[in-house]
């Protein structure tokens, strides 16, 4: 009796581990399913985020582009009205640069315009026959220092006698036949020009002698 009822707990406990062991090897296989499954889902998940970020990046590409090249265009714009107001500039500068020049050569030839006038007294002077030698001398010494102090401001004497009249720098007051002189030329200096640098301080008042018989022809008005 005790040898059966022993045989049969044998069996029992058999078929219980039999069972547990099949369980066992059902979880396993449920756990590995399980792992397979979120595997698979992560495969086919990163995919779809992967196009999804790309799209983005894509999506946001356009804009910014499209910001850049406003930007580059602003900017081209500013340098060339940069350039625009440099060169504005500089052409004012020298302008101002010109005008200054201009104005100071002005107020130094109205100055010497005015000494000429002593000038001519003195000449006249020297010209008289009967200034005393005493006088004449003084009034030699200081023609010479007076031209010599224009010439070293730039100012000198024209004395186009015998030349060929020229109406830039000289002004005929008189056309009459001179002998000695050929027909167009300078025959007598009333006046002497002058000329401060590059330009004609005061023409020179002339008689130009003409090719015909007859009585001259008075010039213009001296000034």
């Amino acid at each position: 009796m005790s040898a059966r009822s022993n045989g049969k707990d044998k069996d029992i406990e058999l078929s219980g581990a039999a069972a547990a062991t099949e369980d066992a090897a059902t979880e396993d296989a449920a756990t590995e399913d399980a792992a397979a499954e979120e595997a698979a889902g992560e495969a086919g998940l990163a995919p779809s985020l992967d196009s999804t970020a790309s799209g983005s990046t894509e999506t946001d590409a356009g804009p910014v582009d499209a910001e850049v090249a406003a930007l580059r265009r602003e900017v081209a714009e500013l340098n060339q009205a940069l350039l625009r107001r440099r060169a504005d500039f500089e052409n004012y500068r020298k302008r101002v640069e010109r005008d200054r020049a201009t104005a100071a050569f002005d107020a130094e030839a109205a100055l010497l315009r005015q000494l000429l006038g002593t000038v001519d007294n003195l000449e006249r002077a020297l010209a008289a026959q009967d200034a005393g030698a005493a006088l004449r001398e003084g009034v030699v010494l200081t023609h010479r220092e007076l031209l010599s102090l224009l010439e070293s401001l730039g100012v000198e004497s024209v004395d186009p006698l015998g030349l060929r009249f020229d109406p830039a720098v000289q002004q005929a007051i008189l056309h009459e036949p001179a002998p000695g002189f050929e027909p167009g030329t300078v025959a007598e200096v009333y006046r002497k020009g002058f000329r401060y640098r590059d330009r004609l301080l005061r023409p020179a008042l002339v008689k130009v002698a003409s090719g015909g018989e007859g009585p001259g022809d008075e010039g213009g008005d001296v000034q």
